[in-house]
């Protein structure tokens, strides 16, 4: 006979299993979470009216109007990413930083901020990216691993920067308001693009061989036609950014409307430059398909599996591993972001947000940790998911519109230095909490201890007073 105690740590252990060999995700937390769920109903661990709450979180999951937020963008972004805004982009910004070593670099880096802001998919970032300014740089001399991995880290500025989709997932799951964790990321997204400039800024000083200026005849002639060109992606950027992000900080739409009010932009965008075809739309359609139903299955596994170990009181079981380590908040978030950078190489940012900071949330609160800043953090930790070699999305992107002279190799060890930066800024954020929680606002701050009651004396009735009725 099992104890209740064993069976938390059995379900994870077999989630694990599951996940090594390979078998999808949703599919296996819903089979660990049923596994155990009819095994706990056996072993009288819970009634079988436990599990009738299964159909309701699925309804729930399926009628929930933020997670409408998630085709939108991703639609947005599909969109995006063929329409020539990036091109536009990427040739303009290049020819005005060209002249300087590193310029074609530093283009990449501010681009990849725009299109972040106006995508909110790495595969989107990093495969204009390297389609467009990869061979510019092989072609011009740029060390290999400097061009691949700027690239790739710039592609994954997208994870942080409104309106990231792992915002939008991290917001639900934590339980708190998507504008929040927007405004909330606001300073660690500027932080992240200062550090990726600095690193180029030092590269171009101690190694300017590497990312070495273009020659003079590769560059346009700075008149009408090279500020136009720059205008022409810029403007539409900013607009699209105000109609997504402005809209939500301002309070006049919720993120599923501004999701909407995107995709309308994108389609607008995508006519204006000519682009705007059946087969683009089926093919960002289909791609929205995919992805939304992933994370809907996912999140329908990851309600199996949390209701059973819930049941099982896995909750008590995390909580009270969590909140006896040594350190109290500073020891809980260092555990917690090295459990999560190592679980990166193997989950990608879906399947860790959807089964771990559920579990998270929980001790983080008790230990007065701001949900919102713990959120943030998290969503730059799972960053290093798409970087880390050999398992890293964004690695993967890159390898498969890379030209066959880019070895593989060089793909895997330029992601290192950046994969180091993005957890320097873990580390900045962690020690420097105001990065975040400058941008949030808390409404008035009012001391409970100063606040004075008056209230005026009561009446007593006089026992002599004749009633008005008798």
């Amino acid at each position: 006979m099992i104890d209740l105690e064993l069976m938390p740590p059995l379900m994870f252990a077999g989630l694990v299993v599951f996940l090594i060999i390979g078998f999808p995700a949703a599919f296996s937390l819903a089979a660990v979470g049923l596994f155990f769920g009819f095994a706990s109903i056996e072993m009288g661990f819970f009634a079988p009216s436990w599990l009738e709450a299964l159909p309701l979180r699925v309804f729930n999951i399926l009628s929930n109007d933020l997670l409408l937020a998630i085709p939108f963008f991703t639609l947005m972004g599909a969109i995006l990413e063929r329409c020539g805004l990036a091109e536009d982009l990427l040739e303009g910004t290049g020819q005005l930083f060209g002249k300087v070593p590193g310029g074609l670099a530093y283009a990449v880096i501010l681009v990849g901020a725009i299109l972040g802001a106006i995508t909110g998919t790495v595969a989107a970032s990093v495969i204009a990216m390297g389609m467009i300014s990869l061979p510019i740089m092989m072609r011009y001399g740029y060390d290999m691993r400097i061009a691949t991995g700027v690239i790739a880290a710039s592609g994954t500025i997208t994870q942080v920067i409104p309106p990231s989709l792992v915002l939008i997932v991290l917001g639900d799951q934590l339980g708190q308001s998507v504008g929040d964790m927007y405004a909330g990321a606001i300073g660690p997204s500027f932080l992240q693009v200062f550090l990726f400039l600095a690193f180029i800024a030092v590269v171009s000083v101690v190694a300017p061989h590497k990312v070495p200026p273009l020659p003079p005849e590769a560059l346009a002639p700075r008149d009408w036609r090279l500020w136009w060109r720059v205008l022409k992606g810029m403007v539409p950027s900013v607009v699209l950014i105000f109609m997504v992000l402005g809209t939500i900080f301002m309070g006049l739409a919720t993120p599923t409307e501004a999701g909407a009010m995107g995709v309308v932009g994108a389609v607008v965008l995508a006519a204006i430059n000519r682009r705007l075809t059946w087969p683009l739309v089926r093919e960002a359609m289909g791609t929205t398909m995919r992805i939304t139903a992933m994370v809907i299955f996912i999140l329908i596994g990851a309600t199996v599996f949390s209701l059973v170990f819930q049941g099982v009181n896995g909750s008590v079981w995390i909580e009270h591993l969590l909140s006896h380590l040594p350190g109290g908040q500073t020891g809980f978030l260092i555990f917690v972001n090295i459990f999560i950078f190592f679980l990166a190489f193997f989950l990608d940012f879906f399947e860790i947000a959807f089964i771990v900071i559920p579990l998270l949330a929980g001790p983080a609160k008790n230990l007065g940790i701001d949900l919102v800043w713990f959120g943030v953090l998290i969503c730059i930790n799972m960053q290093t998911s798409f970087m880390h070699p050999p398992f890293g999305f964004a690695l993967f992107y890159l390898r498969g519109i890379a030209p066959k002279e880019v070895r593989t190799r060089d793909i895997y060890w330029g992601a290192v230095p950046w994969l180091f930066l993005q957890l320097l800024l873990v580390a900045i954020v962690i020690f420097w909490p105001e990065s975040v929680t400058y941008w949030l606002d808390r409404g008035p701050k009012v001391d409970p201890d100063t606040v004075i009651i008056d209230l005026p004396p009561p009446v007593i009735p006089d026992s002599n007073a004749v009633p008005i009725f008798q």
